[in-house]
């Protein structure tokens, strides 16, 4: 763990904050074993000392673990740092290690916003609330992620990409305490902050890894390792919910925060900083290192001092086609992801199944689906990126097809949940590294911000509906997804665009800056 720490403000004061996260953790746990005699039903029991003392020091531990995690040297300089792998260099251990550690930290973070749909029918029966009530807990651990998605941003680019993963590991911790909780109202508190937690993960996942691979290799690392966390993290989820959820009842599923949060923190030790912010800090010798690690090496270039007339925007006919494909493809992704797969658990327990029956039966559809990203990374990298996006569209539409023959009862659960499992994680896994591969780079960030929101909007929106009252059927509303789905194919095939095998500096010749210098890695 000593590199995590190099040019950081204070390594004792990470290391107090995680201690006192944890121990804020613990204080909440007799609580809840003490309710054990009550199959763990916690509603309307007052809170003690040791509880309110234990959010006291969560609070304070994430404050002092943040001020650790400061750089201790100011960004110096207004360089202008480019990083991108040379395109032949070959993958190497650091580089396959990287990916490993990378896809844990997402099934990880994948898991936290899935267990939300095996948590809403213990909730339903404990709080003894409407449906349309407890989906206020969802709402706002999605309205949490809108929120971490900036709030992350930022802090990338203040604290470095490895100690944003860190701080986030240290919130995840804290929000384990959601578990505890004697009142529906502070779940919802606790579940937005854990959206917040949330939030960021993935886009800096995707901005390391892409600082880090060969431009060779980059999009199907970028496809497996996103596939595979979104698909690992739904299988622990679904797999943590039927072992201990039968024994434990559901709050089990956020106390899972504590150990997960904590591997995380330990995880940290082999996630290599950002050569790109490590060059900007001026730290030129910490840089080199993780350069050589990758097969790396800087050099100095200037852009040239005449750029092309054609400058790129977010207004040209053709970028707003594809923006618009895109965005229509994240917001039927949502109302999937965030919608049926979260109202899903509860509906198989209206129709007689049990809890840990539903959750079995998710989890198996979870196993079907885990060998497809592979494929779907090979198809991505070997055959085509546009038109493997229009597949894992087209075979999410096939599983909301399939959920229509559910109320007939001529298929089980698991051949709709799979495909849809399948479909909607083939797509997640390609429509950021798709979007980011298809923007020059003055409006990338923008264009790939935005798809990101879509997909959180979509969930906020399928949440806002059974909030409202008016949560449909799931044959009415695998009906409503699917049409934004159709769309979404029919406005990718025609405004999508190839990228495999393409340059993306092809993309910046026509918006190059004038007279700027910058080094390129």
């Amino acid at each position: 763990m000593r590199g995590v720490f190099q040019g950081r403000r204070a390594t004792w004061a990470f290391a107090c904050g995680c201690l006192a996260v944890t121990a804020g953790v613990l204080l909440h746990l007799p609580m809840f074993v003490e309710a054990r005699s009550m199959g763990y039903r916690m509603a309307g029991m007052p809170m003690d000392a040791a509880m309110l003392w234990g959010m006291a020091l969560i609070v304070a531990g994430v404050i002092v673990a943040a001020y650790g995690l400061l750089p201790a040297r100011q960004q110096n300089g207004a360089q202008i740092v480019v990083v991108a792998a040379p395109e032949d260099a070959p993958l190497g251990t650091a580089h396959w290690l990287l990916m490993v550690v990378l896809t844990v930290a997402l099934v990880i973070d994948v898991m936290k916003p899935a267990s939300l749909g095996f948590t809403v029918p213990g909730m339903i029966g404990e709080y003894r609330v409407a449906k349309s009530t407890v989906s206020l807990v969802p709402f706002f651990a999605l309205a949490g992620t809108v929120v971490g998605s900036i709030l992350w941003g930022a802090l990338a680019d203040l604290y470095g990409r490895k100690a944003s993963i860190l701080l986030s590991a240290v919130m995840f911790v804290g929000t384990s305490i959601c578990g505890a909780m004697p009142s529906l109202v502070w779940n919802i508190a606790m579940c937005f902050m854990m959206g917040a937690a949330a939030g960021g993960m993935l886009p800096v996942t995707y901005a390391l890894l892409a600082e880090t691979m060969p431009n060779r290799h980059r999009g199907w690392a970028l496809v497996l390792v996103g596939g595979l966390g979104a698909v690992g993290g739904y299988f622990a989820a679904s797999g943590a919910s039927a072992l201990l959820q039968p024994a434990f009842g559901w709050r089990v599923l956020w106390l899972m925060n504590l150990p997960t949060g904590l591997l995380l923190i330990l995880l940290g030790g082999m996630i290599p900083e950002s050569a790109k912010f490590l060059l900007a800090q001026g730290r030129q010798a910490e840089a080199d290192i993780v350069l050589r690690r990758f097969g790396a090496v800087a050099r100095t270039a200037t852009l040239p001092a005449t750029a092309p007339a054609r400058v790129a925007a977010l207004t040209s006919a053709q970028t707003v086609g594809k923006l618009v494909a895109l965005s229509v493809a994240a917001l039927a992704w949502g109302l999937v992801n965030f919608g049926l797969l979260l109202w899903l658990p509860a509906e198989l327990v209206a129709r007689g199944y049990s809890v840990g029956g539903s959750s079995r039966l998710l989890a198996a559809s979870a196993l079907i689906a885990f060998p497809t990203v592979f494929i779907v990374a090979a198809l991505y990298s070997r055959w085509s990126t546009k038109w493997s996006l229009a597949v894992a569209i087209a075979v999410m539409l096939g599983g909301l097809a399939s959920v229509l023959l559910l109320d007939t009862g001529k298929v089980g659960p698991i051949v709709p949940v799979a495909l849809l499992l399948v479909g909607s994680n083939a797509l997640l896994a390609i429509l950021l590294p798709y979007a980011a591969e298809s923007f020059p780079m003055r409006v990338r960030g923008r264009a790939t911000g935005w798809v990101a929101a879509c997909t959180k909007a979509g969930g906020l929106l399928a949440q806002a509906f059974t909030i409202a009252g008016i949560t449909p059927s799931m044959g009415r509303g695998a009906t409503m997804i699917a049409l934004p789905s159709l769309l979404a194919l029919l406005l990718v095939a025609r405004f999508g665009r190839e990228t495999r095998g393409r340059d993306l500096h092809e993309l910046d010749a026509a918006d190059a800056s004038t007279n700027r210098t910058g080094v390129t890695v």
